[in-house]
């Protein structure tokens, strides 16, 4: 009996592992499609202004651990291969699309990174060294590829790895988080403002895509209110909101509407990564503030409680030792 349940315990694990893998290439695949949903032409070459698949496969590696990584791989070729052919550039490309996220882990777990989120260098490690840092490897990599094959003249190499390193860094600052805050987040989530949650989603709805699309330049306007659902709701709000202000704002850059219009393909994209750039990194760090206070906050309580409980104890204590003092009797002879 012993040896049959042995046996089916290591049968369990390469299934279980095989699944795990079908569902990261899956997740990631439809990422890709999704991203490629909305391209820009900048001076002839067609980017993507956030390249999702660089937020999922983050979000993996930080959840699952280094056995995601054959679905990244795998979801990248899936991806490459509903466009075009399988070629040494494209090869190159799956290298350094699978290399990035997985630098950005190890880099993250080299400054013991936390998956809550909590704590203001969590925020920033995120931000220069999950993003900015390591998706230097995929772009260095694609761009380079492409110049060394042929496909790329060099003398557009920087516009290209720029907008492929912007791309996918936007990823990463967007998509991760939300999927971090996701995954921790207890179902079903606290109703205790329920009311609160639903009006600011009703503005968000009516406000986000106005200013997105709105001849006039009102993107600041989206800032307020994302400063007000991270103080309210923390990471889950704030990120929540900055995903669905990204969304509307590249399908306005791609459709080169609003804030948006008569611009040329690199004024667009630096407009629109800017925009999506500085709000992520409001959302992430004042998100990060506010737990950060919080918890400070609640660790003071619960320790001026304890001190209350010991001041109490010590009291009760001393009381109990006084033992009444019998008065002295006078003999009389």
């Amino acid at each position: 009996m012993a040896a049959v349940v042995g046996s089916t315990d290591v049968l369990r694990r390469p299934v279980g592992l095989v699944l795990g893998t079908l569902v990261v290439a899956a997740c990631y695949f439809a990422a890709g499609r999704l991203g490629l949903m909305r391209q820009l032409v900048v001076d002839g070459a067609v980017v993507t202004p956030i390249w999702p698949p660089t937020g999922v496969a983050l979000a993996c590696l930080l959840l699952f651990g280094m056995r995601s990584w054959p679905g990244i791989a795998l979801g990248a070729l899936a991806v490459v291969m509903s466009i075009t052919t399988i070629q040494p550039a494209v090869i190159g490309t799956l290298v350094g699309n699978t290399a990035a996220p997985v630098c950005a882990y190890y880099l993250l777990r080299r400054v013991g990174f936390r998956l809550d989120l909590a704590r203001l260098r969590d925020g920033f490690a995120l931000v220069f060294l999950g993003a900015l840092t390591a998706m230097l490897v995929s772009a260095t990599a694609g761009a380079g590829l492409l110049v060394l094959t042929g496909k790329l003249a060099g003398s557009r190499f920087w516009l290209v790895w720029s907008t492929w390193w912007a791309g996918d860094a936007m990823g990463v600052l967007i998509v991760t988080p939300f999927l971090l805050v996701l995954f921790r987040t207890h179902w079903p989530p606290s109703t205790a403002r329920w009311k609160e949650a639903v009006g600011l989603t009703l503005i968000a709805c009516g406000l986000v895509p106005f200013v997105t699309r709105s001849s006039v330049s009102l993107l600041f306007l989206v800032y307020p209110l994302l400063i007000w659902v991270a103080l309210r709701f923390q990471l889950v709000g704030s990120m929540l909101c900055a995903l669905f202000a990204s969304v509307m704002a590249t399908m306005a850059a791609t459709d080169q509407v609003g804030p948006f219009a008569h611009l040329t393909g690199v004024q667009v994209m630096i407009k629109l990564q800017a925009f999506n750039g500085a709000m992520a990194l409001t959302a992430l760090l004042l998100s990060a503030v506010i737990i950060e206070q919080l918890h400070t906050r609640r660790s003071v309580e619960q320790a001026c409680q304890e001190l209350v409980e010991v001041l109490e104890h010590l009291t009760a204590g001393e009381s109990q030792s006084r033992s009444p003092v019998d008065p002295p009797q006078s003999h009389s002879g």
